[in-house]
């Protein structure tokens, strides 16, 4: 009886390791999808098969686990801190995806620096397209390695993808494809949030987004030096709604650059240098119709930029810019803190045109600190002249041993001064009504 008991108990307890055993074989199948019911997971690229030693091509981990992250709302990409993951150009597509994905980027993630991994010349290196609800948050680092492209290849306008097929005709030899990257690109997307993150030494831009609406983007840092080519910080096209703060911008071209299609884009307490300021434009270029409203840039910091704020359009050009206002914007060893300039011509080659892209309603608001080479500076167009701008609490002095007393300069333009301001800004001629043309409407 005693033996048979000890024998009941022996079975019980193998049952019991069996089927734990199972369990957890069970867990470790399928940790990578949760119950396809809908439930949220989380998806680590390791579990896909990513080495995460930096020399190791991570791409596939990374769209296995992206595949299987897609299936599940509200599921997380996980990208885990204390590893280097080597990624080609990828592209996470939405068409098939749930919604409010988060890709949480705690590691690093770096670009191949090897000609042959780029083909004949791509336009992004990570791209997600056509999603409802797409985070990318964490304390990670995404790094593009652009130095082996920006002494090697021609110079790239980001807001005029045409110019790929002539890069690309260009002969190169081993060296990188004469088109250059943006390093994170998002595409006709609605609900993009991006936080925390660091991009870093990119080919090209830097982070860009177009044909997206509803965008936040916070305490998110560009880091690539001052004379790196093209390196926009933040690129946004056809893009609408979109909030941008707390963030710090070093680049080789514009912090923020502000294209045609854009509009209700709030900006604040941003740090921007080195670069080239904060842009709308170039608009119009090659006779095109380019319309921008409803932006506001405010609480923001530049030191040794090119420009402050500036607004910029192609002769030639349609449509307008309007209601517009820049408003506490600290500068410091600035060459160029305030400028509207409707002759812009980046390579050369341009001629004179009586059309123009429409500039109104600008508004200039506590802008004070120090300028290198022109305080102010207003060109506008002969034809259609700028209208409604106003100036107030504008106080810009000649940095110390760095520049001249500067005149502000004016050609056209018409608005009024709000207050004194320092330099006096007399060239401003006096407000001039004028009647909205099809030329300028949007």
């Amino acid at each position: 009886m005693y033996s048979l008991t000890l024998k009941c108990l022996a079975l019980k307890l193998l049952l019991l390791i069996s089927c734990d055993a199972r369990h957890s074989v069970y867990w470790r199948g399928n940790r990578r999808s949760i119950a396809e019911g809908g439930s949220s997971g989380t998806f680590n690229v390791l579990d896909y098969g990513a080495k995460g030693d930096g020399t190791s091509d991570d791409t596939k981990a990374f769209e296995d686990a992206w595949n299987e992250a897609c299936k599940v709302a509200a599921s997380t990409l996980l990208v885990p801190s204390g590893s280097t993951f080597l990624v080609g150009p990828v592209s996470f597509l939405g068409k098939e995806c749930k919604e409010n994905i988060v890709f949480q980027l705690d590691g690093k993630i770096i670009a191949p620096t090897s000609s042959s991994a780029w083909g004949s010349g791509l336009l992004q290196w990570m791209e997600f397209k056509s999603l409802t609800g797409i985070t990318i948050k964490g304390k990670g680092v995404i790094d593009g390695q652009g130095s082996v492209w920006w002494n090697k290849s021609p110079d790239y306008d980001p807001a005029d993808e045409n110019d790929m097929v002539i890069l690309n005709s260009i002969s190169l030899g081993t060296k990188m494809p004469g088109t250059k990257p943006t390093a994170l690109r998002f595409y006709g997307s609605n609900g993009v949030m991006v936080n925390g993150i660091t991009i870093q030494n990119s080919p090209q831009t830097h982070l860009k987004f177009d044909n997206c609406v509803n965008i936040q983007v916070s305490d998110f840092t560009t880091s690539s030096p001052g004379d790196s080519p093209n390196t926009d910080g933040i690129h946004l096209q056809n893009s609408q709604d979109a909030v941008i703060y707390r963030s710090t911008l070093a680049c080789g071209d514009d912090c923020i650059s502000i294209q045609t299609g854009c509009s209700n884009i709030y900006i604040h307490d941003v740090d921007c240098g080195p670069g080239h300021g904060i842009s709308i434009g170039g608009l119009g270029k090659e006779n095109t119709k380019a319309c921008v409203s409803n932006i506001t840039v405010r609480d923001v910091t530049m030191h040794e930029t090119t420009n402050g704020v500036r607004i910029k359009s192609w002769q030639g050009g349609s449509g307008s810019v309007k209601q517009v206002m820049f408003s506490n914007i600290q500068v410091s060893e600035v060459a160029n803190p305030i400028v509207i300039d409707q002759y812009y011509c980046d390579g050369g080659g341009c001629h004179n045109e009586t059309s123009a892209v429409a500039v109104s309603n600008i508004n200039y608001i506590n802008i004070k600190g120090t300028y290198t080479r022109e305080p102010v500076r207003f060109a506008c167009s002969d034809s259609l002249p700028c209208t409604g701008i106003s100036l107030s609490t504008i106080e810009l002095k000649p940095a110390t041993d760095k520049a001249s007393s500067s005149e502000p300069f004016c050609w056209e333009a018409h608005g009024e001064l709000k207050t004194e301001t320092l330099p006096p800004i007399q060239c401003l001629k006096t407000e001039k009504s004028t009647s909205q043309s099809s030329n300028d409407a949007c």
